[in-house]
């Protein structure tokens, strides 16, 4: 991968994908998958109808009604996001960082795309001053602002943003006539979901938001593409939702029948299914929570991770060290971790950071051992940390960050370090 390839022109080109559970896949989807094998006929554009009354009732368990006309499912978020900017026209805007997938998918359109910062205490949800100042600015220049992408949720700082910080970010995006996609894959893996109050958008701006899940993120196994759209009710959600069915007919992007068969009982939510992706969510929120320890024990910065399966780390306060050992951008920094580590961690530019930020997402996957088995004895153990495999695994991220850490520095121990 060339410095151009991976900066200049916004490109994932050998990236990961979002970190997934790592685990076998749940034996009574796995049977469904099976028996729904010699299923001939294919799923329409955007689902069939039981698959998207499945989703529907998905939503409305979470609070948000939806009727099966509102919804539109398809294989994997790569086509459905590109439909729903599609179809609805204009410059986009994002926070910065934002999921790797995000700028080059808005690219590809030909469209602009604008990254906003965040505040410090998270990611996902653009400041409302800088989002309204970047708005005025774009207009200014004679763009077209008409999107603002966000995750509440968040990919890749792991962190949920605050329901006053959502609400304030939606005002002002709805103020200045912005539509609001919201990337909600990983709500359902907040860590500690007694102590973390997440907001939907779609709460605060019904008739201008609509909600995008990739269900990899936990319903079903990473290796069935899979994601649903619920569009606001009303003619104006209905417009978009129908110019979002023809960018998918014209991309052929239809979700396989046995394959949406197995994905409309994991909506249904199943015990075997939701009891899976608690325990997941617990086993990752704890390995996440010590892999966050041993980057502030380096003296590198995190926001504590509060969903899904990775955290954020900028090592800049380790410029110096890093610099010495020939790294000095986040592209040099991916390959170095990378390689010491022996699996993927993708650098910030690859999420819309700049490329002097030595700023990295680490998975905690990789984390629970190597096959299948090896993770699935971390979900069963009473102490996953006490399993040798897990242990050696963080003491290696922890002697990779160590060795960027000179030697004068002493480890930090405050939590909740700044980007």
């Amino acid at each position: 991968m060339t410095r151009s390839s991976a900066h200049g022109h916004g490109q994932v080109r050998y990236a990961p994908p979002a970190p997934d559970t790592g685990l076998p896949v749940v034996d009574e989807l796995a049977g469904l998958l099976a028996a729904a094998a010699a299923r001939a006929d294919p799923e329409p554009p955007g689902g069939g109808p039981v698959l998207r009354e499945a989703a529907c009732g998905y939503w409305s368990r979470r609070g948000l009604r939806c009727h099966p006309e509102d919804i539109a499912a398809s294989p994997g978020t790569g086509p459905l996001l590109t439909a729903l900017l599609a179809a609805h026209g204009g410059d986009v805007l994002m926070p910065r960082p934002c999921p790797l997938a995000w700028t080059p998918q808005v690219r590809l359109l030909g469209r602009p795309a604008y990254h906003v910062p965040t505040p410090a205490e998270c990611g996902g949800v653009p400041d409302p001053y800088a989002l309204l100042e970047t708005v005025r600015r774009v207009r200014a220049e004679g763009g077209r602002p008409a999107v603002l992408l966000l995750s509440v949720a968040d990919d890749p700082t792991g962190t949920v943003a605050p329901p006053e910080l959502v609400r304030e970010a939606c005002e002002a995006a709805a103020g200045e006539g912005l539509h609001i996609v919201s990337d909600e894959t990983w709500r359902d893996t907040v860590h500690r979901p007694h102590d973390t109050v997440f907001v939907s958008p779609a709460e605060t701006n019904p008739d201008d938001v609509t909600v995008l899940c990739d269900l990899a993120g936990a319903v079903t196994p990473a290796a069935w593409p899979a994601a649903v759209a619920r569009f606001p009710a009303g003619p104006s959600g209905a417009a978009h939702r129908a110019r979002a069915l023809d960018v998918l007919t014209a991309l052929g992007a239809d979700l396989p029948g046995p394959l949406a068969a197995a994905v409309a009982h994991a909506l249904d939510e199943p015990e075997a299914v939701t009891a899976r992706n608690a325990a997941a969510t617990a086993l990752h929120a704890r390995v996440a929570a010590e892999a966050h320890r041993a980057v502030l024990a380096a003296g590198a910065l995190a926001l504590p991770p509060e969903a899904g399966r990775h955290l954020y780390a900028d090592l800049g306060p380790l410029r110096a060290a890093l610099a010495g050992q020939g790294v000095t951008d986040s592209i040099e920094l991916e390959d170095h971790l990378t390689a010491r580590l022996g699996t993927p961690v993708p650098g910030g530019h690859r999420f819309g950071d700049e490329l002097g930020a030595l700023r990295v997402r680490l998975a905690t996957t990789p984390l629970l051992g190597a096959t299948p088995a090896l993770r699935l004895e971390a979900l069963n153990a009473e102490d996953p940390l006490a399993l040798p495999h897990v242990a050696e695994a963080l003491a290696a991220l922890s002697a990779a960050l160590r060795d960027a850490t000179p030697r004068t520095d002493r480890p930090a121990t405050a939590g909740g370090a700044r980007r």
